[in-house]
């Protein structure tokens, strides 16, 4: 039987997620597959391009792909997520989708696709490894892997886990020093936002937008005398992710870092969430230190120059 592949519409959410919830091989990403789809095909697509693809063998749905358009440079497409039913694998139905993504794609305008992730609205930065027939199948196909990236892990599972230490001494101690610290509300967003674009650029002002406010998300921030001295926030993407997190370069050190960090993580674990992935991460030291956190998935990152 031959595989069909065509655009879905909205009303095939349900569906999709239903595929994802098998197809998805990692516990911890079906069990979000919810989640997943809603950020990458219903929420992305307020700020960029963004196509949903379904592979069918007769009338059932055997495979998706969401692909998308970065908001930030329209000469890079990125496929956002690939999903094939587990009975249909290695019959080249992961092949058919990534060949029609990437027609989709250049008649947007892009002259690369990127197995990675198109921020603000990501689920992983790139290929887990442990997906190994997916790092299989992009090498198969052409891909290059040009970058390597890692999440952290913080257990959320116990009272007494480093990650939920408490924070109240080292609030005190701030407060002695004029910071405040405190959960973000909406009128907080337009100087967050302000903040990260000025001090980090990239586009975590729209991770913050995703965060603050938002049911099974949330954000804390530091001020001194009304100006924002850092933020950690959650659940922009995923409910159990953490991120993205800055603190003023003046203010490193002060310990605001660690704070803003336990208290979202402490949020995360009273809404249920057993272990916090802090993703994409640079300052590994920081994490180890202050949640006991440690690297644990790992993703590869490919990319591909169309037409080559």
């Amino acid at each position: 039987m031959e595989t069909e592949i065509a655009e879905l519409t909205a009303d095939r959410v349900p569906a999709v997620v239903e595929l994802c919830r098998r197809a998805l091989d990692l516990p911890e990403d079906a069990a979000e597959a919810p989640d997943v789809v809603d950020a990458l095909w219903t929420r992305a697509a307020v700020d960029r391009p963004v196509v949903a693809l379904g592979a069918y063998r007769g009338a059932d749905l055997v495979g998706v792909l969401v692909c998308s358009v970065s908001a930030r440079d329209a000469r890079l497409g990125h496929v956002d997520l690939v999903a094939v039913d587990p009975a249909h694998r290695r019959r080249g139905v992961g092949r058919a989708l990534l060949s029609s993504a990437e027609r989709i794609l250049t008649g947007l305008g892009a002259a690369e696709v990127l197995l990675a992730g198109n921020p603000p609205y990501y689920a992983w930065p790139g290929i887990d490894v442990r997906y190994t027939p997916a790092v299989c199948a992009a090498l198969a196909l052409g891909y290059q892997q040009d970058r390597t990236a890692w999440n952290m892990t913080a257990d959320l599972s116990y009272d007494d886990s480093p990650a939920l230490r408490p924070t109240e001494t080292a609030e005190a101690r701030l407060a002695g020093r004029g910071v405040t610290v405190r959960r973000a509300g909406a009128t907080d967003l337009p100087a967050l936002a302000e903040f990260a674009r000025s001090t980090f650029g990239g586009v975590w002002d729209a991770e913050l937008a995703g965060s603050v406010g938002r049911e099974g998300a949330g954000c804390h921030l530091a001020e001194r005398d009304g100006e924002v001295l850092g933020f950690a926030a959650y659940g922009s993407s995923r409910p159990s992710w953490f991120g993205p997190m800055g603190t003023a370069p003046a203010a490193e050190g002060s310990g605001i870092g660690g704070v803003l960090l336990r208290r979202c993580l402490r949020d995360q674990q009273a809404a249920g969430v057993p272990a916090a992935q802090i993703g994409w991460v640079g300052p590994v030291a920081f994490y180890s230190g202050s949640a006991g956190a440690r690297i644990e998935r790992v993703f590869f990152l490919y990319r591909r120059t169309l037409g080559s």
